[in-house]
């Protein structure tokens, strides 16, 4: 257990210093005005950056690569995973389109001959799942189960990046419970892990709930499926299923379901949600 405690403590501090110090050199040079390339609108229609989520992979990988009780395989496969499905995002954060949405909109745009970024990212992030799971699963079976969780994860994560910090929160109140049983279970390398990028979240949650940056696709995707990996290291074969098809209905229910209207219309996520936020517009 002190060794896991350890561990968590060092990979949460690594990651969110290294997340606040890219974040800082990102906005320094890559600028937050609104002719930046990297400058969207958000809710309320006022501007805001992007750079949070190149930060949070950043901050992440640096902490991945840093921290002390990872396996070289662990490292390399969360490396992996928080970088590849970092850079996919990015790449839909700024070449994206709107003409196509969800996981329906971009599969069927794709049957269709037409290449979406959307598609593009799904794609990838499921090759970089498979890839991470390749590195710290046992046999074919596992390896698919454990990277469709990462995959899943990474692209649920970034349905929940709609107001502020609503997937950072989201990301430590289920990466937490992980964290506290990696811990208690004397799990160290899982422990290191999962701290790495709740510390670089954690670190970056003030400018996200300030409506001042935000992770977009990358961020969100790079934090989703480093908490998958981490996810898929400590629990049991049923467990990674539970995690599995849990992802997967969430996932089909965002095809239908507005998450943000669900949320308002529940008073304990509405108020978790509202935590730290600008009140909301009438």
């Amino acid at each position: 257990m002190a060794r896991g405690l350890l561990y968590a403590l060092a990979g949460a501090a690594i990651g969110a210093v290294a997340a606040r110090a890219a974040y800082t050199a990102l906005t320094r040079t890559q600028g937050t005005d609104t002719g930046s390339r990297w400058t969207r609108k958000n809710h309320r229609g006022e501007p805001i950056t992007l750079l949070e989520g190149p930060a949070f992979v950043a901050g992440a990988g640096a902490a991945a690569a840093l921290t002390p009780g990872l396996p070289g395989r662990v490292r390399t496969a969360a490396l992996l995973a928080g970088a590849g499905s970092g850079a996919l995002g990015a790449y839909d954060d700024l070449y994206g389109t709107t003409s196509s949405k969800g996981f329906k909109g971009h599969l069927s745009a794709l049957a269709r001959g037409e290449v979406t970024s959307g598609a593009v990212k799904i794609l990838g992030i499921g090759a970089t799942g498979l890839g991470a799971a390749a590195l710290v699963s046992r046999g074919p079976a596992d390896t698919l189960i454990n990277g469709a969780a990462i995959a899943g994860a990474a692209n649920l994560a970034n349905l929940f990046d709609l107001r502020p910090g609503r997937a950072i929160k989201v990301g430590l109140l289920t990466g937490g419970p992980l964290l506290a049983a990696a811990v208690a279970g004397d799990s160290p390398a899982t422990a290191a892990l999962t701290a790495v990028p709740l510390g670089a979240a954690a670190a970056l949650l003030p400018d996200d709930l300030g409506e001042r940056a935000m992770l977009g696709d990358a961020g969100a995707n790079a934090l989703g499926a480093l908490l998958g990996l981490a996810a898929v290291t400590k629990l049991g074969r049923p467990g990674r299923l539970a995690l599995l098809g849990t992802v997967a209905a969430l996932t089909a229910a965002s095809e239908k379901i507005s998450f943000t209207k669900v949320i308002a219309g529940n008073k304990v996520l509405n108020r978790i949600d509202m935590l730290g936020r600008r009140p909301a517009d009438a």
